[in-house]
């Protein structure tokens, strides 16, 4: 099964970061978060990865082109600038990776559209590349499988951007730092989604967010699967930062891979 990911996005609100690169190549622990989000998918299985480039698409590109050589040992011939790769126990992944430039001004169902050649034979995943999860992607395509609708989000909590307290007049009885909220779900990507999503997807000017999920929605083609685990985007410094820590005890929630 294949698994698209949205990396064309400029990262506005990540300027100090994005200035010279994609939002999706912010690096969390010195690896860009894209890598973590496949590295996510390939633990669950799933190895076939469509990339949408849009800004600066060049820097995924050159990325993954370098990543085999940059972790491989090398004969090079100055001779004749042969360039023999060796393995040398690194645990290469099995990644097969198609990156395809999706326009530089697409919004993300434009991005999706321009996918369809690659994705209209079977049901596939879809997730935004930049956000990771704990989200246990079997249970996720199972409970798609088993309503038989042409799409599956998952629903999450959204974390607080700042300390929880709870008060009792005017003393602190309760401190979380970051918690997820107790009420509400939104959207948290991590998508399984039908061929059929497409026709709900009119052109490069459609937000995936708006027309397409709502129609799914008003038709009754969209359902939500629940995670109550750990789930964190990366819109600003702040949440990169948080995620740079996590990664940093060497107990980064997400990481389930050796």
């Amino acid at each position: 099964m294949k698994v698209a990911i949205l990396a064309g996005g400029t990262g506005s609100r990540l300027s100090e970061e994005t200035v010279a690169k994609p939002k999706p190549m912010v690096e969390i622990g010195g690896r860009p978060i894209l890598w973590h989000i496949m590295k996510y998918y390939s633990h669950w299985g799933f190895d076939d990865f469509l990339i949408a480039l849009g800004y600066r698409g060049e820097y995924i590109k050159r990325y993954f082109v370098d990543y085999l050589s940059l972790a491989s040992d090398l004969t090079v011939s100055l001779r004749d600038g042969d360039v023999t790769q060796h393995q040398n126990g690194s645990g290469m992944e099995d990644w097969t990776i198609r990156l395809c430039d999706t326009g530089l001004n697409s919004e993300t169902g434009g991005r999706i559209k321009r996918l369809q050649p690659y994705l209209q034979d079977g049901t596939f995943m879809l997730t935004w590349g930049d956000g990771v999860s704990t989200v246990n992607l079997d249970e996720l395509l199972a409970f798609h499988r088993s309503h038989g609708k042409l799409a599956t989000l998952t629903a999450v909590r959204p974390p607080a951007r700042f300390g929880h307290l709870e008060l009792d007049d005017d003393r602190i009885t309760e401190f979380s730092e970051k918690p997820q909220t107790g009420e509400g779900w939104i959207n948290g990507a991590f998508f399984v989604l039908e061929p059929e999503v497409f026709d709900y997807i009119e052109g490069d000017t459609t937000r995936f967010e708006r027309e397409p999920l709502e129609g799914l929605a008003a038709d009754k083609q969209l359902m939500a699967y629940r995670h109550y685990g750990f789930w964190q985007c990366m819109d600003t410094l702040r949440e990169k930062m948080l995620l740079d820590e996590l990664w940093g005890t060497g107990e980064a929630p997400w990481k389930l891979w050796n």
